[in-house]
């Protein structure tokens, strides 16, 4: 602005505020120049040329100023226009700037931006402002935020970022994320929760095109598992109507969008890890003691001093992150959840089945919401959570037959089974494993006495094989008298003396 502008503006009585806002002039100043303004007789008629104006200044105000036509921010135009195009916060530009070694003012960088990008009238429809009482709503936003450095692999991903903010105070927590799975969404809120040191008693998520919200909106069977972390913390969710974004008006405005305009204006990619931790200072600081445009005070004064003691405690122990998912149990008697297989009774086959993965355990519930069967949870992709019992009894032989196993059981029918057992083992050639599981499952027909004087028999008459022994215990043979063996005479070399073997030689008598 030249000084005939200001000029105008002080003829047309406008208000030094007014003033203010458009030229960032000291209204101390303003003031000097309205009284110089009507010295001067310039109140009324028509203005001299700026050069004579310009004059005039130098000769009755020597020490000051007239107002720059040349704006300070003008030598990094390139740079500000880039960043107003990319809707970054006047906030986030200034420091940006300050970065790049601007020493000029805010309020310079305001006017310039102004010039960029002129205000637009909106004459719209009237709208009634909702207002919440401390402590009794949040409201999420989840949004994509950029592109991120991954620190297991230094490559640039797409982030997205989460925003719970507090309706009274306007406080609010932000983290950064590389997907957007329920169990990220519910791990999120655990998160907010414990940053905030307490729960309000609502949350009010948006229907989002994100999976996460729209599955939350639309799934009952992902809603069963925000319910979940809903009934464990004591919050309600009361989740916006479709296209309906200014019901959650407040984090619309400061949430996402704010955080991306002014948090990550003009930064250069980071590790995402080194966002959060940078983030949470950020809400702490430039957002959390900013004066809050409709509220006139600073979030964060507003949530320590009312809003923090009136939140829900936390509970004892922290949400499990149980994920709810509704699966059909397969004919092998498993489920597939989250890459992995949990075993169910194989009564119940076909059926669906609700399944809760949490971070230590997953627990299977019939269709009725009874729990039959509990897993810790499998630790790697492809692992088989089995319990026994679960598997048809008919089909299970030799499933979980081992060496060890094998051997533990026959020293506990006996000696002479055990040494079978440990002959049928150590065959070099054949792998006989399985023989061995259905030669002590005759225990169980048997008996084990039986069993043991069995194969008591069967060594005896040298012959330690599955169908003999089972042959003795179907014929009833094992408790026979065992047969009767002497010991074997000794062998002899020569059946005469050793006179009479040396006789034929030279000076001996001859022998036949």
């Amino acid at each position: 602005m030249d000084i005939r502008e200001l000029l105008t503006q002080i003829r047309a009585n406008a208000s030094d505020r007014q003033i203010y806002r458009d030229t960032g002039i000291a209204r101390r100043t303003i003031k000097r120049y309205r009284e110089w303004t009507q010295a001067q007789g310039l109140l009324e008629g028509d203005l001299p040329p700026l050069e004579e104006l310009v004059r005039m200044f130098n000769q009755t105000l020597p020490m000051s100023t007239p107002p720059q036509n040349t704006s300070s921010v003008e030598p990094y135009r390139a740079m500000a226009k880039q960043l107003v195009d990319q809707n970054v916060e006047i906030a986030a530009l200034y420091q940006r700037l300050q970065e790049r070694g601007y020493s000029g003012s805010y309020s310079a960088v305001y006017r310039f931006v102004r010039t960029l990008k002129p205000q637009k009238n909106k004459n719209g429809e009237a709208t009634v402002r909702v207002e919440r009482k401390p402590g009794e709503e949040a409201q999420v936003d989840f949004g994509y935020a950029g592109r991120m450095i991954d620190p297991e692999t230094g490559e640039l991903r797409r982030a997205w970022c989460f925003v719970m903010m507090l309706s009274w105070s306007r406080h609010q927590y932000v983290e950064f994320v590389f997907d957007q799975k329920v169990e990220t969404w519910l791990r999120l809120h655990r998160n907010a929760f414990e940053f905030f040191g307490g729960v309000p008693g609502r949350v009010v998520p948006d229907n989002l095109k994100a999976a996460i919200i729209k599955a939350c909106w639309d799934d009952p069977v992902v809603q069963e598992s925000y319910r979940e972390c809903a009934r464990h913390y004591g919050f309600r969710i009361a989740p916006c109507r479709p296209y309906t974004p200014e019901h959650k008006g407040k984090v619309e405005q400061g949430g996402v969008h704010y955080v991306v305009r002014n948090f990550m204006g003009g930064r250069e990619a980071a590790q995402i890890s080194r966002n959060n931790r940078e983030v949470l200072v950020w809400c702490n600081t430039t957002a959390g003691l900013r004066i809050h445009g409709t509220t006139k005070e600073k979030p964060v004064v507003r949530f320590e001093q009312t809003e923090k003691v009136q939140l829900k405690p936390l509970p004892q122990t922290p949400y499990d992150l149980a994920v709810w998912k509704q699966l059909k149990l397969g004919r092998d008697c498993y489920v597939e959840f989250d890459h992995a297989y949990y075993s169910a009774p194989h009564r119940l086959i076909g059926q669906p089945l609700w399944v809760c993965g949490g971070i230590q355990q997953v627990r299977i519930y019939d269709p009725g919401r009874q729990l039959v069967a509990t897993h810790e949870r499998a630790l790697r992709p492809g692992e088989r959570k089995t319990h026994p019992d679960h598997l048809p009894p008919e089909k299970i032989a030799g499933l979980f037959l081992d060496r060890d196993t094998c051997l533990a059981t026959a020293s506990g029918i006996g000696p002479n089974t055990l040494q079978v057992v440990q002959a049928l083992l150590d065959d070099p050639i054949v792998d006989r494993l399985y023989t061995v599981g259905r030669l002590l499952k005759l225990r169980q027909k048997y008996g084990l006495e039986r069993l043991e004087a069995a194969c008591q028999r069967a060594l005896a008459f040298d012959d330690p094989a599955y169908r003999t022994i089972q042959h003795i215990l179907k014929e009833g043979l094992e408790n026979q008298p065992l047969p009767v063996i002497f010991p074997a005479p000794i062998a002899t070399t020569f059946a005469r003396s050793s006179e009479e073997l040396v006789g034929h030689l030279p000076g001996g008598e001859a022998w036949n």
